[in-house]
């Protein structure tokens, strides 16, 4: 019965101890930096990144984009200052003031930022700078009616679309990613210039050629999306270029239309800050509580989840403990490392019962293969000691055979356990196979003629094998004479050997009764007869086969059996050959 596990080695209580230790360290770090360093980092990073002042950059730069000038700026710098509370200053790129918020006040060292909605050194035109596109209010709605009736066409089809107005004015149809095939078409003119963008487009065209007609480029045509496309198909160029005369042209459009370049600076607050974290008795019973639930939460998982690791291991435990010979089949359903124990341990009961059985089988026919040579011998002795049998000659020839085959059963076994436990001793040479075939067939031949079968062999190329000599003739003649003892009168045993692949074969070939494929997987299991009615005498002792393949496995090598019933049985024998005598 196993102990007990002790506190500390409970696994519920190492997982429970180490949830805890790791709660406890987190959270009181966390805590501490929390309260030591929270306001100075928000503090320094909302100063030095761009990112937290994405709004004074971008309602700047849309000012930019939306103005011929920076004229009027100065009230759109004071509302951001006041509503960021930065210190914001605009000025030229040659660095004369254009607004403040703070007059006076000392400029950082470089600027956070550049304001150029024409962007030129991403090549990123802003959306909002529209310039001569922007549609008249009679142009921008007699194209959002043409807009609006394609998407009530696309909607009557199922087909999702949202309208979007654009800076310019223009309204856009955006379709869904996928578009299932559309029944008719929906155009309605929307994407068609209209009378503005026809003349800006055409001074764009003209722009845009120049440039291409510099770079040795064919023309191209300019869609109101700034989109191009060739007229004629059949021309080429450089679509790179082409962009860049196109993103050229555009910017050279709109140049008056925006402000010229400016720097963006931003500087601290000149409100004092205001901390975002302070270690204040309300934040310090904050921070206590916050560790309360953690810790509990932590603390409740773990047990959780320790029970649940527990209780199979448990389980199993129970099932080894309360098996009095073998352990019995567990059920836990389980898919992890504790489920892949448990069918472990299931594999193993199994296998255990399987063992117990051959077991028990096993015994059962020792004692029977055994019984019946030994009841033999005693009823003749006895008979003779009665003076019911004279012990003459022919009686004490009869004893020497039981006893003789009674020899030869215990010889198997033995040579069986010793192969069980790896201690068969074998003493391998060099041996040409010719030879010593032909002695295990000239043993047998006499056992054959009387049964009316016909043996041959056929080696080919004599080969030369490292075997032991003794135990070699004990797996042919075992397979020999199994093959006799299963061939009709009138039939045929074949020996034949060839060196195949590196392995030395032999295979042993009748024309018998045959092995039927549900009997073939157990031919060479211990005690084992395909037909039952056999007896000793007229069936083997049903260890040939098995001790057979133990010899060969101990010579590095198997035996393979392959049969048809009423056809006949092949048995081979494969022995690895040194390559040195392979060549």
């Amino acid at each position: 019965m196993s102990r007990p596990v002790p506190p500390h080695r409970s696994l519920v209580v190492r997982l429970l101890g180490t949830s805890v230790l790791i709660v406890v360290l987190s959270v009181g770090t966390a805590a501490w930096l929390a309260a030591k360093t929270a306001t100075r980092a928000v503090q320094e990073e909302r100063s030095q990144s761009l990112a937290g002042d994405s709004q004074i950059y971008d309602t700047l730069l849309g000012f930019a984009a939306t103005h011929p000038g920076w004229d009027g700026v100065e009230l759109t710098v004071r509302h951001l200052g006041e509503e960021t509370g930065r210190q914001i200053t605009l000025t030229t790129m040659q660095g004369e003031p254009i607004a403040t918020t703070h007059p006076g006040g000392t400029l950082p060292g470089r600027p956070a930022a550049i304001l150029d909605p024409l962007d030129t050194t991403t090549g990123i035109i802003d959306p909002r700078a529209v310039g001569p596109y922007r549609l008249s209010p009679q142009d921008q709605a007699l194209q959002r009616a043409r807009a609006e009736k394609r998407m009530d066409c696309l909607l009557k089809q199922g087909t999702p679309a949202t309208l979007v107005e654009q800076p310019s004015g223009r309204s856009v149809v955006r379709l869904a990613a996928r578009i299932p095939r559309l029944r008719m078409d929906c155009t309605s003119g929307e994407n068609e210039p209209t009378t503005v963008e026809a003349f800006a487009l055409k001074a764009l065209w003209r722009k845009t050629a120049d440039c291409l007609s510099y770079r040795h480029l064919n023309p191209v045509e300019i869609n109101v999306d700034f989109s191009w496309w060739y007229k004629d198909t059949e021309q080429r160029g450089s679509s790179q270029d082409i962009q860049d005369c196109v993103s050229a042209a555009r910017r050279d459009q709109l140049r008056p239309y925006v402000a010229p370049p400016a720097h963006l600076y931003l500087s601290s607050s000149v409100r004092p800050p205001t901390p975002v974290f302070e270690l204040s008795a309300a934040s310090t019973l904050r921070i206590a509580g916050a560790t309360a639930f953690v810790l509990l939460a932590a603390v409740t998982a773990t047990l959780v989840v320790g029970m649940r690791l527990v209780r199979p291991l448990r389980t199993l435990t129970a099932a080894a403990d309360g098996a009095a010979l073998r352990p019995a089949p567990v059920t836990i359903a389980r898919n992890d490392e504790i489920g892949r124990l448990a069918g472990a341990f299931n594999d193993l009961a199994a296998r255990s019962e399987r063992s117990e059985v051959q077991r028990r089988t096993m015994v059962n026919d020792i004692a029977h293969e055994l019984r019946s040579p030994l009841t033999n011998i005693r009823n003749w002795l006895t008979a003779g000691q009665d003076g019911l049998a004279d012990l003459d000659q022919d009686l004490v020839t009869l004893l020497l055979e039981e006893s003789g085959l009674l020899q030869h059963i215990v010889a198997d076994l033995a040579d069986l356990a010793e192969a069980d436990a790896g201690t068969l001793a074998l003493h391998p040479d060099r041996y040409f196979v010719a030879g010593l075939l032909v002695q295990v067939i000239e043993a047998h031949r006499g056992a054959a003629e009387r049964c009316g079968v016909t043996l041959h062999h056929t080696v080919t190329a004599d080969p030369e094998a490292v075997v032991d000599s003794a135990r070699f003739r004990q797996i042919v003649g075992n397979l020999l004479a199994n093959a006799i003892r299963h061939t009709p009168g009138g039939g045929h045993v074949s020996v034949r050997a060839r060196v195949e692949a590196g392995h030395l074969v032999v295979e042993v070939a009748d024309t018998g009764e045959g092995i039927a494929v549900a009997d073939l997987p157990h031919v060479f299991d211990r005690f084992w007869r395909a037909d039952k009615a056999r007896t000793r005498a007229t069936g083997g002792s049903g260890l040939g086969l098995s001790i057979a393949r133990k010899l060969a496995q101990a010579h590095g090598g198997d035996i393979t059996a392959v049969s048809a019933l009423g056809v006949g049985s092949t048995f081979a024998v494969r022995v690895p050959v040194p390559a040195r005598l392979g060549s």
